[in-house]
């Protein structure tokens, strides 16, 4: 099904080999937290998504959890910028702004951090509203319209 979402909106779409249950189980043990249902069904499909210029659209399971795991600790981090804690961050733009699932509380809208202004805002309904919107021809900033 996500690999049909992707491809309808982006034809040449880039997929990976899919990450397989036990790898989203030990994922979810080294975060600490449950990753979002669709975000799993993708992943069974293929270990991310790349999009339009080469982008990770939708991460590696492996680079979900190294990324999160070093925004919710790296001292740095918490000195520069807000908490990012309650967000779960998937994928980028190529350009440093990354996007995430809000955790806390829990629900399916994806968010962009920006990384020069640290504002979070709103871009999709859900996962698959946001491989529509990012993978829809016009560029990798396609959220700052």
């Amino acid at each position: 099904m996500w690999k049909h979402v992707a491809l309808e909106v982006f034809p040449e779409a880039g997929f990976r080999e899919p990450t397989e249950a036990s790898q989203l189980t030990e994922a979810e043990t080294r975060l600490g937290r449950t990753l979002p249902e669709e975000l799993k069904q993708l992943l069974l499909e293929s270990d991310g998504v790349i999009g339009p210029t080469h982008v990770d659209t939708v991460w590696t399971i492996d680079q979900i959890v190294e990324q999160n795991l070093l925004f919710w600790s790296d001292e740095s981090f918490a000195q520069l910028y807000m908490p990012f804690d309650a967000l779960l961050f998937f994928g980028d733009d190529g350009g440093g702004d990354q996007f995430a699932f809000v955790q806390k509380p829990q629900r399916p809208d994806v968010f962009v951090w920006e990384h020069e202004t640290d504002s979070r805002r709103w871009v999709a309904n859900n996962l698959q509203d946001f491989l529509r919107r990012s993978l829809r021809a016009g560029g990798d900033d396609w959220y700052r319209r």
